[in-house]
């Protein structure tokens, strides 16, 4: 019998999934603690739900109660019996969560209910540049006012969050409509049926990729796509496309008002019912409330195109669109566009009470927002430093390396001893890798002396960077100096500060 050999696995990351490193981390958690803040200052209190839900607390995403697994990542609880389980899923955002919560203690919270949560989430969809199946969201909501004011609010601060994570006020733009504007065009137009006016919304939520050819064919029998993919249309009557279509134009004034916008809306020509009037009302309210907030003009927008393809809104909605210019690894521009969106979800608390209790949050796409940031060249990625590394020479001198070390964290500076067993040249190559500051040579010669030779990184790159002769460089040493070991921390604090 001979031998096989071992069967390994092929290292490779889950499609759609991705590894990321510190300098990633560092900008997403950055961007989380910025809007938290921001939440935090205006009255929203943290909530953490559980990374599962039972599969029916989520049930606008699940079309097949027996296997739901569409759109989501789902299992099945073996209940601890012989019984299967409930299924249960990974959270699709975090509204359908704070829905079911804000149902089991609904007694005890204080109404209006402020939160607002931050986490991974997990789609099972198609991955594409740009769309991960696992991605990280913050959200604020207001559950309990039917207020408008209370959408203005949402919005206010949704622009101060934006501007928080390091954005300029012309880099992004929030976009605002109503769904009701487009009930109003359905009830008008004769059309009842819930999946048709589902699948036009959806048409009309593709407006600003597609422009208005490709949303004419996905209201009419169907549309292919240059891959040579079929979605199927509305199917709606062509009265009702015309007059889709002229709704539609109005959103085609450069620089108008919020005050302009409703007034091109209201003189469309197509009829809005009382649906309509309701959302124009509605919205005329929140432009109110924003203009006494201080909101500009150019911050929020009013775009009767914005429908968001998400089921469960049911009045004002909003989209956070990305403005400034992005390329990727190879210089050619991308185009991220939505980086946050939300809206009134006043009947998901309803799946399970019963009872309607009107919502509206806002969501920031984290993960999708690091990622424009870095291709922006705006990342804080070039502003991540590592820690200061004290280098190795001997194992006789270990004692002096650790000490040094310990004194640089004890005094709040991140620190750390190479602990690997390469030579001086590819520790400062380490070093260099690391993003560190400085590094700490603690030679037979200083410990002797009472002495301790720092090395300024930065200061190092930039002067030799400023030296065309190698020998020049290696006379001057740029960015090295030697001072007494009691000048250790004071010395590396002026470096780092």
């Amino acid at each position: 019998m001979t031998d096989q050999a071992p069967i390994r696995p092929e290292a490779r990351s889950p499609r759609g999934f991705v590894d990321r490193r510190g300098h990633d981390l560092l900008a997403e958690r950055r961007i989380v603690a910025r809007v938290s803040e921001v939440y935090e200052r205006w009255g929203f209190e943290a909530l953490e739900t559980s990374a599962f839900e039972y599969a029916d607390a989520l049930g606008k995403f699940l079309p097949d109660a027996d296997r739901p697994n569409e759109g989501v990542f789902a299992l099945q609880d073996d209940a601890g019996s012989d019984e299967p389980g409930e299924w249960m899923a990974l959270r699709y955002d975090h509204t359908a969560p704070l829905a079911r919560f804000a149902a089991q203690n609904w007694e005890t919270l204080p109404k209006p209910y402020r939160r607002y949560a931050y986490g991974p989430v997990w789609r099972n969809e198609k991955p594409g540049p740009g769309r991960l199946r696992q991605f990280w969201q913050c959200d604020a909501d207001t559950v309990g006012s039917d207020r408008p004011e209370a959408d203005a609010e949402i919005l206010a601060m949704g622009v101060e969050g934006l501007l928080a994570t390091g954005l300029t006020p012309d880099q992004a733009v929030i976009r605002v409509s109503n769904r009701k504007l487009f009930d109003g065009l359905f009830d008008a137009g004769g059309l009842t049926d819930a999946n048709q006016r589902l699948t036009a919304l959806r048409a009309v939520d593709k407006f600003d990729r597609l422009g208005i050819e490709g949303v004419r064919l996905l209201l009419g029998e169907g549309r292919l796509d240059d891959s040579g993919d079929y979605t199927k249309g509305a199917n709606l009557p062509a009265p009702l496309i015309s007059a889709i279509e002229a709704f539609l134009a109005s959103s085609s004034q450069t620089n108008a008002s919020r005050a302009q916008v409703l007034d091109a809306i209201a003189n469309v020509g197509a009829s809005l019912g009382n649906a309509g009037e309701a959302a124009l009302k509605e919205l005329s309210a929140i432009d109110r409330a924003l203009t006494s907030m201080g909101v500009e003009q150019s911050a929020v927008v009013f775009d009767p195109t914005i429908v968001r393809g998400l089921e469960y809104y049911t009045g004002t909605v909003f989209e956070a669109e990305l403005l400034m210019e992005t390329r990727d690894d190879k210089g050619r521009l991308v185009r991220y566009g939505s980086i946050g969106g939300g809206g009134r979800y006043d009947d998901l608390v309803a799946r399970f009470t019963g009872q309607t209790i009107p919502a509206t949050g806002f969501s920031f796409g984290v993960s999708r927002l690091a990622s424009a940031l870095r291709a922006a060249g705006q990342s804080d990625q070039a502003r991540t430093r590592g820690p200061v590394v004290v280098i190795v020479f001997s194992e006789e001198d270990m004692q002096h390396y650790l000490d040094a070390v310990s004194e640089l964290r004890k005094a709040g500076i991140a620190a750390e001893l190479y602990l690997g067993r390469a030579g001086m040249k590819a520790q400062m190559k380490y070093a260099d890798r690391r993003n560190a500051p400085a590094v700490v040579i603690l030679g037979g010669d200083e410990i002797a002396a009472g002495q301790v030779t720092i090395k300024d990184l930065d200061a190092g790159r930039a002067r030799a960077a400023a030296i065309a002769d190698n020998e020049a460089w290696k006379a001057e040493r740029p960015g090295q100096q030697t001072v007494m070991r009691d000048a250790l921390i004071p010395t590396l604090k002026a470096i780092i500060e």
